[in-house]
C-alpha cells in the first residue's frame, strides 16, 4: 500500500510563498503593478481552478444544468457565464449526499493527502461542512497573516484572539495564521464561554497583550470588564483587528485607550477576502487569491462602480479540496473608487454593509439591522448593544422594536427620532440596562451576536 503524504509533503510551501508573498515581498510585488498584469495572473490561476472544478460532481451538475461545457469557459472574462451558488445549494448537496455533500472532491483513496474539516458557526441555520486541502488551508491562513503583518503586527506583539473554537473554523485558522505567518505570540482565549470575560482581561494584563483579534462586539464588552476589574491601567492594547463593518471605529479605539482598529472581511468558505492596510483607506481585496464580483441583489448583474451589491467570490487558489467558484456570500458592500493611499494594485471595498438575505423591508423601506450599530456607536449613554424584533399586528402593519442598552439618562423618543433619520423608517425604541440584551444576542457565546428576531407570523 502506498504511504500517504504528510500535511507538509502534500504541497510545496516554498512555491506557495513565492506565489502568495507576505511581508515586504508582498508590498514590493503589488505596489505599482498594473491592472493588466494582475489580470493575467488571475487568469492563469483561474484556468487551473476550472480544470479542478470540472472534476467535482457538484460543479458538473450545476454547470451542466445550464448547458455549459468545459470548452465554453476560455478565460476569466467568461466567468459571468457560470451560475452563482450559495449556502442553500451546498446544504442541498449535503442533504442529498450526507454527511459532506459532493462539492469537496474528496477522493476515496487511502493515499490521499490530509483533509482539514470544520464547520460554519450556524448563524444562519444548520452548520455547513467546511473542508480544506493542505494548500488551500495554508493560503487561507497566509492571507490573514499577510494582512496582520501589513497592518503592523510584529515579533514584539502578544495577540489575544476571542474567535470561537470547537467545530467552528474561525478560531483555528486565525491561530494558524498568526503562528505560521507572523512572529507574534498568540493567546487562544476564545469566546466568553470558553474563557470567561474576567479571565480574558486577566490574561491581557498578565501576559502583556498588545493586539486583540475577533468580533468587535465582544472586544468592546471586554473593555468594560477590564475597567470593572480594575485592570484597564495594566493593559496596553495598540492594535485591534476585527470586523467593524459600518461601525464607527473611534468608539472601539476609545474604549481601548486609543488602540488602532483595523477592519477585514471573509467567510468560512473563502477565508479572508479583503482587509485594511496601514493607511486604513478601505479594505483591499486580495486579488491575487480572490476574484470578487459585486452583483445586484435582485438581478444578479454587475453593479455600477460605487453601487451596493452582493459579494460573489471565486477563490483562485483553492484548487485542491472544495473549490469555490462564484459563491454568493449574500453579504453586501460597495467598491471604493479613486486613488488609494498605498499604491497597491488591488481594488478596495467599503467593508460589510449587511446581509441581503437578512435585509428587512419595513413599510417599503429596505433596512439592514446591522446598520443600527453604527448609529448608536458613539453615544456615551448607550453600551452599543442592541437587538431588533420584527412584528406584524392583526391589520398587517409591520413594526420593528429596537431594544437598546442604556447606562442611564437616555430618552427613547429622541433615540427613535435618531434611528428614523439614519434608517429612513420609523422604529420603536425600548430601553434596558447594561447587559440585559445578552441573553437574547448571546454576545458572549456566539461568534456573531443575534441582532434580528423575526416574530412575524407566516
Amino acid at each position: 500500500m502506498m504511504t500517504p503524504p504528510s500535511y507538509f509533503e502534500s504541497f510545496d510551501a516554498r512555491q506557495m510563498l513565492a506565489d502568495y508573498p507576505v511581508g515586504d515581498a508582498f508590498v514590493a510585488r503589488y505596489t505599482g503593478m498594473s491592472r493588466d498584469e494582475l489580470f493575467a495572473l488571475q487568469n492563469q490561476r483561474f484556468a487551473t481552478l476550472m480544470r479542478r472544478g470540472w472534476q467535482i460532481p457538484f460543479y458538473q451538475r450545476l454547470w451542466g444544468a445550464k448547458g455549459i461545457e468545459p470548452g465554453d469557459i476560455r478565460s476569466l472574462e467568461d466567468i459571468v457565464l457560470l451560475p452563482v451558488y450559495d449556502k442553500t445549494d451546498l446544504m442541498a448537496s449535503v442533504a442529498a449526499r450526507p454527511p459532506f455533500g459532493d462539492f469537496a472532491g474528496l477522493a476515496d483513496d487511502p493515499a490521499r493527502p490530509p483533509v482539514i474539516f470544520h464547520t460554519t458557526s450556524g448563524t444562519t441555520g444548520r452548520p455547513q461542512p467546511l473542508l480544506f486541502g493542505p494548500k488551500g488551508r495554508e493560503v487561507t491562513n497566509l492571507l490573514v497573516g499577510r494582512m496582520y503583518r501589513w497592518q503592523g503586527m510584529g515579533h514584539r506583539d502578544v495577540v489575544q484572539s476571542v474567535y470561537g473554537h470547537g467545530m467552528i473554523n474561525g478560531g483555528h485558522y486565525v491561530r494558524e495564521a498568526v503562528t505560521h505567518f507572523t512572529n507574534a505570540l498568540f493567546l487562544s482565549a476564545g469566546t466568553g464561554i470558553e474563557t470567561r470575560s474576567t479571565a480574558q482581561v486577566a490574561l491581557m494584563a498578565d501576559f502583556g497583550v498588545t493586539a486583540l483579534v475577533g468580533f468587535v462586539d465582544y472586544i468592546r464588552k471586554l473593555s468594560d470588564v477590564a475597567r470593572a476589574e480594575g485592570l484597564a491601567d495594566r493593559i496596553a492594547i495598540k492594535m485591534i483587528c476585527g470586523h467593524l463593518g459600518s461601525d464607527d471605529r473611534s468608539a472601539i479605539e476609545s474604549a481601548w485607550g486609543g488602540a488602532k482598529a483595523f477592519d477585514w472581511y471573509g467567510v468560512g468558505d473563502t477565508g479572508a477576502i479583503a482587509g485594511e492596510g496601514p493607511e486604513r483607506d478601505g479594505l483591499y481585496v486580495w486579488e491575487d487569491a480572490q476574484y470578487l464580483e459585486l452583483l445586484d441583489v435582485d438581478s444578479a448583474t454587475p453593479v455600477a462602480p460605487g453601487g451596493l451589491g452582493d459579494m460573489v467570490v471565486t477563490c483562485l487558489f483553492k484548487d485542491d479540496i472544495a473549490p469555490c467558484i462564484r459563491f454568493n456570500t449574500h453579504d453586501v458592500t460597495q467598491e471604493l473608487t479613486g486613488t488609494n493611499a498605498t499604491g497597491m494594485a488591488f481594488k478596495r471595498i467599503a467593508g460589510f454593509k449587511g446581509r441581503s438575505d437578512n435585509m428587512v423591508k419595513l413599510r417599503g423601506i429596505n433596512v439592514f439591522p446591522h446598520a443600527i450599530g453604527a448609529l448608536i456607536e458613539n453615544r456615551a449613554d448607550l453600551t452599543g448593544e442592541f437587538v431588533c424584533h420584527l412584528t406584524r399586528d392583526a391589520t398587517g402593519r409591520e413594526d420593528m422594536r429596537v431594544t437598546l442598552e442604556t447606562r442611564g439618562g437616555s430618552d427613547a423618543g429622541e433615540l427613535s427620532a435618531m434611528l428614523r433619520k439614519g434608517l429612513g423608517v420609523e422604529v420603536v425604541v425600548a430601553l434596558v440596562g447594561p447587559g440585559e440584551t445578552a441573553g437574547v444576542t448571546q454576545v458572549e457565546v456566539r461568534q456573531k451576536p443575534i441582532r434580528l428576531i423575526d416574530e412575524r407570523s407566516a
